[in-house]
Formats: C-alpha cells, structure tokens, sequence
C-alpha cells in the first residue's frame, strides 16, 4: 500500500509494509515468502503448535503428549506479547531480578483493549484482572488448572485443544469427525489443507537451517517463539522427522543450542521480547 504526502513542493512517498489490524496486528507477521497471499490462513502460534502435534489423518494428538497443554498456555502468554498487550514488569536501576521472579503486567491501553480472539481475551482478562501481578511460571500453571492453589482454579482455560481445533476448522485448515474408540466417541478434526501445516513445518525448519542466525536476537520472533512452543509441548519432533539425516542432525544440535542460552541474558538485550525468553526458560529442564 502506498501513500504520497506533497510538503512544500517536495514529493514524500510512504511504504507500508502490510495491512494492520485494530490491534496493530501485521497481516504479513512472519515469512512474507510464504505470506504473501492475502487468502492464506492466518495462524496463531497456538494454531500452528497444535497443528505440530496434531495427526494428519486421525485428526487428533498423541494421548501420549502430557507437555502440550502447558505449552499452547505458554502460546497464548506469548502471542499477547507479541500483539503488545502483556509483558514483564520492568527492572530497578538498581536491582534486575531474574527473569522467572518478574511479574507479567499489561500494557497500558493495549492491555485494556480487546484482541478479537476468544482465547487471548479471555486469558488477558485474568491477567487484568490479578492482583498482585504473578510470574509467567505461575500463569502457565494457573490457565492449565495444575495448581494446589484452589482459589486460582478460576483462571484456569478450558478445552483450550478443542476451541483452537474449532479455530482451524472455521479457517478451512482441519475438519470435524466422529470417530468411535469402542468405549467412548470421541471428535476428531483430520487435516484438509496439507500446505497449511507444509508451511508450519518450514518455519521451524528454516529457523535453524536456511534462516539460521548465530545471534538469536536476529531470528524472527514468531519462527523463534514457535520453535521454543513446539519444544515445550513435545511437538519439535514431528517437525524436524521428515528431514534428510544430515539436516536432521543440523537443525538438532541448532535447536540444542537454543535450549541452552541465557535466557536472562537474551531477555536484556534491546528489542527483545522478555515474555517469549521468560516462557521458554519455565520449560527448559
């Protein structure tokens, strides 16, 4: 889109470089090579972590993935961040806590303001709404219900698997079936656009092979929040399986190397996003 403004004579010309939402969102995000139809889908990291994990043709996870549910909370912790509605309190002059120990706070009028999306509106109102603010750790165990606290309960997000399932549905990315497991029936949602998730999977292949950047700092946010995602809900596996051996080993030992950064550290630099560094710490073992 452009925009040709005259001052005094002077000929100015403006380039935008994507559409933006009401709430700032850039239609393009990430790779604009693979966003650069109009029509395409636009996925959230939720969307995209569950679409890893998700099995192409029985339309369902693993029942054997116990991570997935805490990791798609941590997704939904860092796309408010992303969209600008949450992040961390900042530090003192004097004292800079670690980065598990601050508090995750919203954004001035940013975090008052709605996203359009049902699941991010309705964890941004629990974040509004706690006081005193709490960690990202904490977040994470409060909307996944896995706290001994019975007075936090109340934060917890249901059937968050099946809502975002939904979510594909209506984006024409899944379908829904029924599918009998002898003792009980069970909806499944099978894959019908097969590109949809082929351009998932390249993300976070080029994130540690054709866009690899030894400063992580210069990977994009998005490919870089999804790779930390798919690992903490147990999904990075079905990405990088159908890789020839030696990329295969390659974008392993990059992902490893990933795992082992100072989170404290990246989350200090200038322009860094300190939630998408905070949430991949509380997953790294």
């Amino acid at each position: 889109m452009l925009q040709i403004v005259r001052l005094s004579g002077a000929t100015l010309l403006v380039v935008a470089a994507g559409p933006l939402g009401s709430d700032g969102y850039n239609a393009n995000y990430d790779d604009a090579d693979n966003f650069d139809d109009a029509k395409l889908a636009r996925l959230t990291l939720m969307e995209e972590v569950l679409l890893l994990g998700l099995k192409d043709r029985e339309g369902y996870t693993s029942f054997w993935n116990d991570s997935i549910s805490s990791g798609l909370r941590g997704a939904i912790l860092v796309e408010l961040a992303l969209r600008g509605r949450v992040s961390l309190e900042p530090c003192g002059l004097r004292s800079r806590p670690q980065l598990q120990m601050r508090k995750l706070v919203c954004v001035g009028a940013n975090g008052q303001a709605p996203v359009g999306d049902a699941l991010l509106d309705e964890a941004l109102r629990h974040i509004r709404d706690m006081q005193p603010p709490e960690t990202v750790p904490n977040w994470i165990e409060y909307l996944s219900g896995e706290t001994w606290n019975p007075l936090k309960l109340r934060y917890q997000l249901r059937n968050v698997r099946e809502r975002l399932a939904k979510s594909l549905v209506e984006k024409s990315v899944c379908s829904t079936e029924k599918q009998n497991f002898v003792l009980f029936d069970m909806t499944t949602h099978p894959l019908v656009d097969s590109e949809a998730k082929q351009r998932v999977l390249r993300k976070v292949q080029d994130c540690v092979l054709s866009r690899w950047q030894l400063d992580p700092q210069r990977i994009d946010r998005r490919c870089l929040a999804l790779l930390y995602l798919a690992h903490a809900s147990d999904v990075l596996e079905n990405a990088f399986a159908p890789l020839p051996d030696e990329e295969y080993d390659l974008a392993t030992k990059r992902s490893k190397a990933l795992l082992q950064l100072d989170f404290d550290a990246e989350a200090a630099k200038s322009g860094a996003c300190p939630v998408l560094w905070a949430v991949a710490q509380a997953f790294v073992k």
